[in-house]
């Protein structure tokens, strides 16, 4: 729900940019199959921290990132009764939305990963779910739009979400890559869902990728990169041995400069949990902001 609940937030309280007019839906376009996506711009990572940490993570995000975020406001962005501060954090490496409930979170908000735009919904719940996703909270309206979350093989949660008009975002320097932790057994009907849906495409398939990524150095696992209007995805594919933090990191931000970056999260109160390493084309590390948010950084050194 985040990424579209924080667009709501910033939209309807005056907070994001210009607005450009999005076609309304129509019987003749719903039956067309389109690719539904916006552009990756507008995949947020959704983010839960208590109301005392919400300060201390947009302090700590920007400083290591960049950017900016939009006011806070107080709103309830489900649909049953709740309360949660809420706002956008944009940097030209990645976007959150973040939310603080101060009341109980209700299932299943908070077990999706991330927020996906899209142009329709009506045509983007028909393409899920022959996709193979189920739609575990069905759409639902707020002020500028309609939400809906989906779950694909796997049990990979996600939200769908459509605004009757299109914030203007500027398009990221580096785009950020979901992070998508499965079953070996359910990967390839993971995959096969993902890419029909997203109009994607695998652009590598390691079949024996190396465990020092996943906290392993002693094994090998099956890592799938996708591309698609979305953005970047990688699956990584685990028989679910995972030493801690692997599989909290749901989002990686691509950075210029590995070491400085995370210099300037140190010194803003973030957490090394796992330090730099290389592997195939990339250096990489794993931290913790205030509140708790696990996320993975990285340099790409040469093709990978």
């Amino acid at each position: 729900m985040r990424a579209r609940f924080l667009m709501i937030s910033a939209t309807v309280f005056g907070l994001a940019g210009p607005m450009t007019a999005v076609v309304a839906p129509t019987a003749a376009f719903a039956q067309t199959p389109v690719a539904v996506a916006v552009a990756p711009q507008y995949d947020t990572s959704h983010v839960y921290v208590a109301p005392a940490d919400v300060e201390r993570f947009v302090q700590s995000f920007t400083a290591t990132f960049g950017g900016q975020s939009t006011p806070q406001v107080v709103v309830n962005v489900l649909p049953v009764p709740s309360s949660t501060t809420s706002q956008l954090i944009q940097t030209p490496v990645g976007t959150v939305s973040l939310f603080g409930f101060t009341t109980p979170i209700p299932r299943p908000f908070g077990q999706e990963r991330n927020g996906y735009l899209v142009k329709d919904m009506d045509v983007a719940l028909k393409e899920a779910r022959k996709a193979g996703a189920d739609v575990i909270v069905s759409d639902f309206p707020d002020p500028i739009g309609r939400d809906a979350v989906v779950q694909w093989p796997g049990g990979v949660n996600m939200q769908l979400y459509w605004h009757t008009k299109v914030p203007s975002y500027a398009p990221f320097q580096t785009v950020p890559e979901n992070r998508v932790y499965v079953s070996k057994d359910r990967a390839a009907a993971f995959v096969k869902s993902f890419v029909a849906f997203s109009h994607g495409k695998v652009v590598s398939d390691a079949k024996k990728a190396p465990g020092v990524e996943i906290g392993r150095a002693d094994v090998t696992y099956e890592r799938i990169r996708i591309e698609s209007p979305f953005g970047k995805m990688v699956v990584l594919a685990t028989d679910g041995h995972l030493p801690y933090p692997f599989g909290h990191d749901t989002t990686g931000y691509e950075v210029s400069n590995l070491q400085d970056t995370l210099t300037k999260a140190r010194a803003a109160g973030v957490k090394t949990l796992v330090e730099p390493f290389t592997s195939e084309g990339r250096d990489a590390a794993v931290v913790e902001f205030p509140g708790g948010y696990v996320a993975e950084i990285h340099q790409l050194t040469k093709a990978g």
